[in-house]
């Protein structure tokens, strides 16, 4: 039985209390909010009780004098490359030693799990503080939450071999688990890895078409491919006109194709990104300074605040959007709160594929809805969910493709297409055009929408942002604002995917996590380092594409769209432009589900500005090896 949160499991080296994480046992009345678990110590945050990077980072600090910087995945400590010291800021050399290097693993040093299997998603970090002949002790938390037995002062042992070329290995106990490496505070480079990236050449994307791909496929025809008696095909093929999978042309034939390794990238951005943005979120909510640049409302703060302490782990989906070339994967932004993209990239092209038989590779959104649907099952949704929509087509197929998650999830779900049919009941509860009571929403539209709504129907004074104002039902159709904000009524998503959502929250994640590979240098105000590089201007709440201005070094405009977000205040990101192959820049957006990547797709277009009218195209992963070979 494991021991309850917070006990002391042991004492690593330095008298460093190792703790017990059985968060199923933490007393919720003292551990009341995400606040409550931030381990601090002299004032210098070192992570989340009691995960195994805290340990890291507290070990380092009280036995070394120094911490590395705050990373959102155990294993990305393998690419790190310096420690800092918190008495003067000094930054020391951090050496990475591949598993099987022939430069072994010594006392104090970190050593380094691959996600995976017991694992999975955030990979692990140990503390080594014995090495013997044949193996290491370590300490660590977030694995087996037990007291030590007596006389022990390591939490495992792991088993080391050395092969016939001098190399060491360390293996896991846990037969699912594989060990990464270790890495070592140290001036010394022997055998620390120098080149993390691998091939360049399998990070650019390839286009294809069916006749010329190399497991090309049938003729096209134009036999239909899609079942007009399913609603949302049906509403997707009326959105597009006609069965296209583009709007361009309408070539069925294209597609692009991405490697294994570069999807795995993405696939680890994804993960890694999703943590980092929600930190940044913890830190603006924290901070009113910080609040006031995302031009939200004074009035809605404390409601934003409570959703975040309160539904913290509720969100069901995202997209992050990227650009994926030889100079790596680039985060442009995180559309946590966006409907679009699924259905096209987790349904159409299955469907393309198996109508036209391409055989090249795999969809890497083909799990997509099975994904959503696992998502839903953990919801907490008890009763009917309500789907809101605008009547424009396109959110209908993307309504109705998410209604499929839902009802898969043993959710009954019901659309409600705009606002004319709720009506109030006696006690005020909003209800739909059947009289049933609105308790639990998904909404196709952005958070932020549905707030230029909520501007437009009530006066931007506190008591009204408040919902204070006593609303006579017998004379006012319910509003958005009234199913929304209101207290009693789950709305997916959450409240304070407002801050994620926001351009705002781009500075303020570099700022935090400067040495990521993937975060584009992004500020409040233009630098003479931004104007250098060349930059993207773009408002902090804009949507769909919207005016966005591309400046070159030269400080020339060489691209920018308009749209109705022209007042609103800018961020300026870092010029980086999409790979551009056959006439299209081409955009690897990525889906993150529960927190956890679950699939991606392409987007294209002749501008260097991607928007809600740019193309979708299957996009196929296949191995690294067919890659080279194309």
């Amino acid at each position: 039985m494991p021991a309850s949160f917070g006990t002391v499991l042991g004492m690593a080296p330095g008298n460093v209390p190792v703790h017990s994480s059985d968060y199923d046992s933490a007393d919720r009345s003292v551990l009341r909010s995400r606040q409550d678990f931030r381990s601090q110590l002299d004032g210098v945050y070192l992570g989340h009780k009691w995960q195994c990077v805290e340990l890291a980072r507290r070990w380092m600090y009280l036995n070394k004098g120094y911490i590395f910087d705050d990373i959102a995945m155990a294993y990305d400590i393998f690419r790190l490359r310096e420690v800092r010291m918190v008495a003067d800021g000094r930054l020391l050399p951090l050496q990475s030693i591949r598993n099987g290097a022939k430069r072994p693993p010594e006392p104090g040093c970190l050593m380094i799990w691959n996600e995976g299997g017991e694992f999975d998603v955030t990979g692990h970090v140990a503390v080594v503080t014995e090495v013997l002949a044949d193996r290491v002790r370590c300490v660590e938390q977030n694995v087996e939450d037990t007291v030590w037995p007596e006389g022990h002062t390591w939490s495992r042992e792991l088993p080391m071999r050395r092969d016939r070329d001098g190399g060491y290995w360390v293996d896991c106990t846990f037969h699912d688990a594989s060990i990464l490496g270790w890495v070592i505070q140290s001036e010394d480079p022997a055998h620390a890895e120098v080149d993390l990236e691998g091939n360049p050449g399998l990070f650019e994307l390839h286009y294809h078409t069916l006749a010329s791909g190399r497991h090309a496929g049938q003729e096209p025809s134009s036999q239909d491919w899609l079942d007009m008696t399913d609603p949302k095909q049906h509403a997707y093929v009326e959105s597009m006109h006609g069965q296209h999978a583009t709007s361009n042309g309408h070539n069925l034939q294209a597609y692009y194709t991405i490697s294994e390794t570069a999807l795995r990238e993405v696939r680890r951005a994804t993960n890694e990104l999703h943590r980092m943005f929600l930190h940044a979120t913890n830190q603006v909510l924290e901070n009113d300074d910080l609040l006031r640049r995302f031009n939200i409302p004074a009035a809605l703060w404390p409601r934003i605040k409570q959703s975040w302490n309160n539904r913290r782990n509720q969100m069901i989906t995202g997209r992050f959007d990227f650009a994926v070339s030889p100079r790596g994967v680039k985060a442009y932004e995180y559309n946590a709160d966006s409907a679009s993209c699924y259905m096209e990239s987790g349904f159409v092209h299955n469907r393309w594929a198996a109508h036209f038989g391409c055989t090249d590779g795999h969809n890497p959104a083909e799990h997509l809805l099975d994904a959503l649907t696992d998502a839903w099952k953990e919801a907490d949704v008890q009763g009917v969910l309500h789907i809101m929509q605008d009547r424009d087509i396109e959110e209908t197929y993307h309504a109705l493709f998410m209604k499929e998650a839902i009802e898969k999830a043993g959710i009954p779900a019901k659309i409600i297409k705009g606002q004319a049919s709720l009506t109030w009941d006696d006690e005020g509860w909003v209800c739909d055009a059947d009289g049933l009571r609105i308790r639990f929403v998904w909404k196709t539209w952005a958070w932020e929408t549905a707030l230029d709504q909520i501007r437009d129907d009530l006066e931007e004074d506190e008591e009204n942002l408040r919902l204070h104002r006593h609303i006579d039902h017998r004379q006012h159709q319910p509003r958005l604002v009234d199913v929304l904000l209101r207290e009693e009524v789950m709305v997916f998503e959450p409240l304070w995917t407002l801050i994620t959502s926001n351009k705002a929250i781009l500075p303020v994640v570099k700022s935090m996590f400067p040495s990521s590979r993937f975060l584009l240098d992004t500020q409040y105000e233009l630098t003479d380092d931004l104007r250098q590089a060349g930059y993207a201007a773009k408002p902090i709440v804009g949507r769909c594409g919207a005016n966005i201005a591309i400046v070159d070094r030269r400080e020339e405009v060489v691209a920018e769209t308009d749209g109705q977000f022209e007042q609103r205040d800018q961020i300026f990101q870092e010029l980086h432009r999409l790979p551009k192959i056959e006439g299209h820049n081409v955009q690897i957006h990525a889906f993150s589900v529960a927190g956890t990547y679950a699939g991606a797709g392409a987007r294209v277009d002749p501008s260097l500005i991607i928007t809600t009218d740019s193309d979708l195209l299957p996009l196929r992963v296949v191995t690294d090896a067919d890659f080279l070979a194309e």
